[in-house]
């Protein structure tokens, strides 16, 4: 068996692949850390045959439906999963078989109504079901405690105490433990009464996860992140530097800075020469604003993020020549460049 266990902060993904056939399955990836996936089944000669999920995460993006849309790398996951790009869905005990490798489905709701485990030889992946130190959480969208008790203590801590636990988040570094280990240091699997136990779950008071609106409507539909959005429309738009654009209006090039702000934030100050035409209204005005394609257009905001945005949709729309700022307005003010108001 070839292992690579990869974090991304408290995040663990897991690429396991077998020998004998070079085929891998991804364990549950995360979306900034895709080179690194590729890389490393690369370097390993690996085929990634399947990328699972062991649950829904409300805490980070996962990069499961990006390998099936763009590699047509199926998806995997609990039968109970509301993802629609679910491509194979697993029962309790059912069995994904990657070259030689099998891995056992093990159906353990609580963290959320679909999670699961998956055993494989001497080590179980225990996604957000058991942590090491802890366990998932039961106040997110389909926790229920009562059911992580069950699939714990009546489920996953009856198997072979020797098992190593590979979970979906190690905040402390620690990489692993076994269940022996669990059961005796895990503080709360120290409750084993079944109305403490759950009792003490709903009295956790935990904050929300940061991103938790954003990562449960990607995770749960595969639509994109704000942050992927960028990413794209960065991927095919040029920039222009704050000295290369204050030189273009020193000596007054004839190059359009279209600045997409607001009309408060635009009247406050803008690049000398700068015309308005807010990016909530782009694609309705441009006609009219932009007759000639063939020019050059420069898109400026505050921060530089949404004339990346607009920027590509210049280009989208057929202004090949649509550049945006490195920066904002913000970068333009604090380097004490002139305005205009």
């Amino acid at each position: 068996m070839l292992f690579e266990q990869i974090a991304t902060g408290g995040c663990q993904s897991y690429l396991v692949g077998c020998e004998a056939t070079c085929a891998a399955v991804l364990i549950d990836p995360e979306i900034r850390q895709l080179d690194r996936y590729h890389a490393h089944a690369a370097r390993d000669g690996l085929r990634i045959r399947y990328v699972v999920d062991t649950h829904t995460h409300a805490d980070h993006f996962s990069a499961a439906h990006h390998f099936g849309q763009t590699a047509g790398i199926p998806v995997v996951m609990h039968r109970d999963s509301p993802a629609p790009f679910a491509d194979m869905r697993l029962d309790d005990g059912d069995i994904l078989a990657v070259g030689n490798l099998r891995l056992t489905a093990m159906h353990t709701p609580g963290h959320t109504r679909d999670s699961m485990c998956l055993r494989l030889e001497d080590r179980i992946f225990t996604g957000d079901t058991l942590l090491i130190g802890g366990t998932g959480r039961t106040d997110l969208p389909t926790g229920d405690p009562e059911a992580l008790y069950d699939s714990l203590f009546n489920g996953l801590l009856r198997l072979d105490p020797a098992l190593k636990i590979y979970p979906a988040h190690d905040y402390k570094g620690q990489g692993s433990s076994t269940l022996s280990r669990e059961l005796a240091e895990n503080p709360r699997l120290k409750v084993a009464d079944r109305e403490a136990f759950c009792r003490m779950m709903r009295e956790l008071n935990l904050s929300a996860p940061t991103h938790i609106t954003e990562a449960l409507r990607t995770n749960m539909s595969g639509g994109k992140t704000v942050a992927q959005l960028l990413a794209e429309a960065a991927a095919k738009t040029p920039f222009m530097s704050l000295d290369e654009l204050r030189a273009r209006v020193e000596r007054k090039d004839p190059l359009i800075v279209l600045d997409v702000r607001e009309k408060d934030a635009y009247q406050a100050g803008h690049v000398p020469g700068a015309r308005h035409l807010p990016r909530g209204q782009l694609e309705l005005r441009v006609n009219e604003e932009l007759p000639d394609p063939t020019l050059r257009i420069l898109t400026v905001c505050e921060f530089g993020k949404v004339s990346t945005l607009a920027a590509a949709t210049l280009r989208d729309l057929g202004y090949l020549r649509a550049v945006a700022l490195d920066g904002g307005m913000k970068a333009w003010r604090e380097a004490d460049y002139p305005l205009e108001r």
